[in-house]
């Protein structure tokens, strides 16, 4: 792979899923709902925590469990696996205007 995916933003949602956008213009979504049940991703059960704590460091999705924006002691994932192994999505434009994801754009 010549491309080294990077993140630019993430938008999480109360279902346990993350809209991730690279910098390639690529949007895919990443389910955690199975994640949230292992290991030290435990802490993100909560959802308050999984929403809150969402961001981008490393150039990846990320949680800043501490909340002090350090980069050595966030939960984040590798942005290869991410960009190879999540599906591709439209912009989720439902959480912006209310409106409901057909199932089409979800899996698409």
């Amino acid at each position: 792979m010549d491309y080294f995916p990077e993140v630019i933003q993430v938008i999480p949602t109360e279902d346990y899923k993350v809209y991730v956008y690279f910098d390639d213009g690529s949007i895919k979504v990443f389910d955690a709902s199975e994640l949230v049940t292992k290991g030290i991703f435990t802490q993100l059960k909560d959802i308050d925590v999984f929403m809150s704590t969402c961001t981008v460091l490393n150039n990846t999705l990320a949680w800043d469990i501490k909340g002090n924006y350090d980069e050595s002691e966030c939960l984040d994932l590798d942005p290869i696996e991410l960009y190879q192994t999540c599906p591709d999505v439209d912009e989720p434009l439902h959480l912006f205007s209310g409106v409901e994801p057909t199932q089409k754009s979800i899996d698409k």
